[in-house]
C-alpha cells in the first residue's frame, strides 16, 4: 500500500470497525486509540500468535503485572533520568514539538534523535527549520530534555508518588527473586508478559504509529552468559535484509539479505542470543502479513541505544513511505538485575551450582574496629565496609604495608595489619551469578497497523473495483462470513443454525443476509475474512438428482477471498474443513 493510500487505510479502520480516536464526541485526544469489534479481534489473534511463538513454543512463562510501579522502581532503573526525548517550544503559538522529528521530517537526516541536544540545535538554526503548526521560526530556541512517564499518586494524602509503566519489561524485572524460584532457579529461563505500556508523547502522530498508550509483547531471557547458547541451528537457515550501523553512515551502505548464520560467524551481530530471536521473529512477522519486501532489521548506532542495552537491533517495516521500528531486540547484559539488586532489599541472583566441588582461594578481612573507631570516629563503619569491598575486588591492594580506601570524596589509609586481611582455601559447591537479559520487545499496535498496511488490496471482480484485505487467515478478525443466499424458503434459518453450529466448533463466524450477495462477499472482503459460505437452493436438496436416486449430503459453497474461487463442501464436513484452512493444515486448492 502506497502512501497516497493511508488516508484511505485510516478511513476504513474507522469505518469497519478496526480502530478509531478515542473520545470523539469530545473532540478526541490526541495518541490515544480505542480498537472496534475487528481491530479488537485483529488484535487478540495477533497478541495470541505472539504468545503461541515466544511463551508456548519456547517453553517460558507467562504474567501480568501492574500497570502503576511506585517510583523506586523507576530510579532504580534509571527511567527517571534517562528516558527523554528531545522538546523545542514554538516561540509563536507555543506549541510543543519533538526537535528531531523536524529535523528528520524537513532534511536528509535520520535517526536524529541518536544527535546530541546541542547538535540538533545547530542543525534547527543551519536549515532555518520552523514549527510544523504555524511556521514561526526556531532558530535559537532552547531544546530540552522532556521526560515521557505519566507521573502518578499512589493513595490518598501524603500519598506515595509512582508512574504508570513505559514498558511492561520492569513489572518483570522487579518479581526476579519468585520467578526464579517457580523456575526452580535453573538458567536459562524466559518470562513474557503482554500488557498496556504509557509514554508521554511530546507530538502523536500517524495513527496508531506513535501513541501515549500502546500494548506490549516482551520477552526477558536470563541467561548465564558464560555457558548458555541459543539453538541456532533451528534458525540459522533464515534470511532477512540486515542493516549494521556501519553500513549506515557509509555512502554506499544499504540493507544486506542475509543468513543467521552467516551474521553470527561474522560478527555482524555479536549477540547469537541476539540473532536467534531475529531469526524467530522474521518468521512471525510473516505470518502476520508483514510483506518481507518491505521489511529489515537495522542495528541501533551507538548515540542511539537506550540506556541498558549494550547491542540492539531494531525490527523495521516501510509503512507510508517511511522506516517505522515494529520491534527491539536489546542485550541488557546484569543492567536491570544488577541495579534493583542495589537498590532493593532482595537478592537477584542466582545459584549454579557446579558438577564437582572446587576449592578456592578466597580473600577475607576482620577490620579491627578498636583501632578504626578511635583513627576515623564516625567513617569507621564506612571505612571497614570499603575495606571488605576491596578485598573481594581487588586482594593485591593489600600487599604493603598500608592499604588506602575511598568513601565517598575522602581517601582513608590503614595498616594491612589492622584490616584482618587473609587470603584461605575453601570449598565451593556453586556460585552465584546475576544473569543476563536478553530482551525481544514488540509492539502489538504497530504490528496490527503494518499488517493492515502491507495486506491492503485494490483489484477488479466482475468489472467492479474491490478493495480487501489480504490478511492471513490465522490472524484475521473473522474466519468465515456464513450468508442464506435469499433470506426466504428456509435459507435464512438454514444459515443461522450453520453459523451457530460453527461458533460451536470454535471458529470465528459472522452471519449477513443484507442487501446483494456479492455486496456482503465485499464487505467481508473489506475487513479480510478468508473464506464465506452459501447456503442456497442446492443446499435445501432443490437441484439434487433425481428423486429416484439416493439423495447426497448437503453441500454448501466456500469462496475464498483472495481469488474469488468457489468450489462446494459437505455440511458434515464444513467445520473440519474450515478449521482445517484455518490453522493452515490445508490450503484451498487441497478443498
Amino acid at each position: 500500500m502506497s502512501s497516497d493510500n493511508s488516508t484511505g487505510l485510516v478511513e476504513l479502520a474507522k469505518r469497519r470497525g478496526f480502530f478509531l480516536q478515542t473520545a470523539g464526541a469530545y473532540g478526541g485526544v490526541s495518541g490515544f486509540y480505542t480498537f472496534g469489534p475487528e481491530g479488537a479481534a485483529l488484535k487478540r489473534n495477533i497478541e495470541d500468535s505472539w504468545r503461541d511463538r515466544f511463551a508456548i513454543r519456547e517453553g517460558n512463562m507467562e504474567v501480568d503485572a501492574p500497570t502503576v510501579l511506585p517510583e523506586p522502581v523507576f530510579e532504580a532503573s534509571g527511567h527517571l533520568d534517562g528516558f527523554d526525548d528531545m522538546l523545542v517550544e514554538c516561540p509563536e503559538c507555543g506549541e510543543s514539538h519533538r526537535a528531531d522529528h523536524i529535523v528528520e521530517d524537513r532534511t536528509d537526516i535520520e535517526e536524529a534523535e541518536s544527535i546530541p541536544v546541542t547538535e540538533v540545535e545547530e542543525l534547527v538554526a543551519e536549515y532555518e527549520l520552523v514549527c510544523p503548526t504555524c511556521g514561526a521560526g526556531l532558530a535559537g530556541q532552547a531544546i530540552e530534555d522532556f521526560n515521557l512517564m505519566f507521573e502518578t499518586n499512589i493513595g490518598p494524602g501524603s500519598s506515595a508518588s509512582g508512574y504508570l509503566r513505559p514498558e511492561t519489561a520492569q513489572g518483570i524485572f522487579i518479581e526476579f527473586p519468585q520467578l526464579a524460584e517457580y523456575a526452580r532457579n535453573q538458567l536459562p529461563f524466559g518470562v513474557t508478559q503482554i500488557g498496556r505500556a504509557y509514554r508521554n508523547e511530546i507530538s502523536p502522530r500517524k495513527s496508531l504509529l506513535r501513541v501515549r498508550e500502546f500494548t506490549q509483547a516482551e520477552l526477558e531471557l536470563f541467561i548465564d552468559p558464560e555457558e548458555d547458547e541459543p539453538a541456532l541451528e533451528s534458525v540459522a537457515d533464515v534470511t532477512a535484509p540486515f542493516y549494521p550501523a556501519s553500513d549506515q553512515t557509509a555512502d554506499d551502505g544499504e540493507a544486506r539479505e542475509m543468513r543467521i548464520q552467516t551474521v553470527v560467524d561474522e560478527g555482524i551481530v555479536g549477540k547469537p542470543w541476539i540473532a536467534y530471536y531475529l531469526g524467530i521473529a522474521k518468521q512471525w512477522y510473516d505470518t502476520i502479513g508483514v510483506d518481507m519486501d518491505r521489511f529489515r532489521f537495522r542495528q541501533h548506532r551507538s548515540g542511539e541505544r537506550a540506556h541498558y542495552a549494550t547491542d540492539c537491533w531494531d525490527a523495521e517495516a516501510e509503512v507510508d513511505g517511511d522506516w517505522i521500528e515494529l520491534g527491539g531486540f536489546a542485550y541488557r547484559s546484569d543492567y536491570d538485575l544488577s541495579k534493583h539488586d542495589a537498590y532493593s532489599d532482595e537478592e537477584f541472583t542466582v545459584f549454579r551450582q557446579y558438577d564437582d566441588p572446587v576449592t578456592v582461594e578466597q580473600p577475607t578481612v576482620d577490620p579491627d574496629m578498636s583501632y578504626l573507631g578511635p583513627a576515623f570516629g564516625d567513617d569507621a563503619g564506612a571505612v571497614a565496609g570499603a575495606i571488605e569491598n576491596l578485598a573481594a575486588r581487588n586482594p593485591g591492594a593489600f600487599e604493603g604495608e598500608n592499604v588506602s580506601v575511598a568513601v565517598d570524596d575522602d581517601s582513608y589509609t590503614v595498616p594491612v595489619e589492622k584490616t584482618g586481611f587473609s587470603v584461605e582455601e575453601v570449598t565451593e559447591s556453586g556460585k552465584h551469578v546475576t544473569p543476563h537479559v536478553v530482551e525481544p520487545s514488540l509492539g502489538i499496535d504497530r504490528a496490527l497497523y503494518t499488517a493492515l498496511d502491507h495486506c491492503y488490496r485494490d483489484d477488479e471482480v466482475d468489472g467492479e473495483t474491490r478493495s480487501y484485505l489480504a490478511l492471513p487467515q490465522t490472524v484475521a478478525p473473522t474466519t468465515v462470513g456464513v450468508f442464506p443466499l435469499m433470506d426466504r424458503d428456509g435459507m435464512g434459518e438454514y444459515a443461522r443454525d450453520l453459523a451457530t453450529e460453527l461458533r460451536e466448533a470454535g471458529l470465528s463466524v459472522t452471519y449477513d443476509d443484507s442487501g446483494a450477495i456479492g455486496r456482503r462477499y465485499r464487505r467481508q472482503d473489506e475487513v479480510g475474512t478468508p473464506f464465506c459460505v452459501t447456503v442456497d437452493y442446492a443446499t435445501l436438496g432443490e437441484a439434487r438428482a433425481d428423486a429416484d436416486e439416493a439423495a447426497g449430503p448437503d453441500t454448501v459453497t466456500i469462496r475464498e477471498r483472495d481469488s474469488t474461487a468457489q468450489t462446494r463442501v459437505a455440511v458434515e464436513d464444513l467445520a473440519e474443513t474450515l478449521t482445517a484452512l484455518r490453522d493452515g493444515r490445508a490450503t484451498f486448492d487441497d478443498v
